[in-house]
């Protein structure tokens, strides 16, 4: 069973979320937390997996517990829950390690797919979602972080830097794996690597690095 905490200071949110994750055999909603703070309490009191996290919560917000979170509970995944999507908070929930960006007006299957991919390690945001977020945040200071970039794409094989390309398109394992004509366990398997050389948190973060590096689509 994947054991989730949700924290939401709505109860009618809560309410919704643990309905929608219960629905699912492998999911259990062991702990509901009103704040941040709560948050992080309950889950050095639970054996939690996955840790989903509003952004606006009293006393402590959701993105302040996320980076209390891997501090005190590193093994837990977080999945920020929000109702908008300010390229500022997406950048900051992936750079300190959050396992995805969900909004609440998500549909109940994109939830529950959320957090099994969180509890296998994979960070979850939709190909469509990544496409806009990689758009925004590259918008900016683009030939600053270009060079860096490149320098560090630089440890990556051929095939690697291919891949890499493809996750800055948004496209799923899948989908990537049918562009290049090799099964979504392949891609999985050479997202894995390049995570490792590009030493970064979740496939977002790469993506970023292949937009800097002007990988894929202007």
């Amino acid at each position: 069973m994947i054991r989730v905490l949700v924290a939401d200071d709505e109860p009618l949110i809560r309410a919704g979320i643990r309905m929608i994750l219960t629905s699912a055999d492998d999911i259990d909603v062991v702990a509901e937390a009103a704040n941040g703070r709560e948050a992080v309490e309950l889950v050095r009191a639970h054996a939690v997996d996955v840790a989903l996290l509003d952004i606006q919560m009293p006393v402590l917000d959701g993105l302040s517990a996320l980076a209390e979170l891997r501090r005190v509970a590193p093994s837990v995944r977080p999945l920020i829950l929000t109702t908008f999507g300010e390229r500022e908070n997406v950048l900051r929930a992936l750079s300190q390690g959050g396992a995805g960006f969900l909004l609440k007006d998500s549909a109940p299957a994109e939830l529950i797919q959320a957090v099994r991919a969180a509890a296998a390690g994979d960070a979850y945001l939709s190909p469509a979602a990544t496409r806009h977020v990689v758009d925004q945040l590259a918008s900016g200071q683009a030939a600053a972080r270009g060079e860096e970039a490149r320098r560090r794409l630089e440890s990556l094989s051929t095939r690697e830097l291919e891949v890499l390309a493809l996750l800055g398109e948004g496209l799923s394992n899948a989908d990537a794996g049918e562009r290049i004509h090799v099964s979504e366990a392949t891609v999985k398997t050479y997202v894995s690597r390049i995570l490792t050389k590009l030493r970064c948190e979740n496939r977002v973060q790469a993506a970023l690095l292949a937009r800097d590096a002007g990988l894929g689509p202007g």
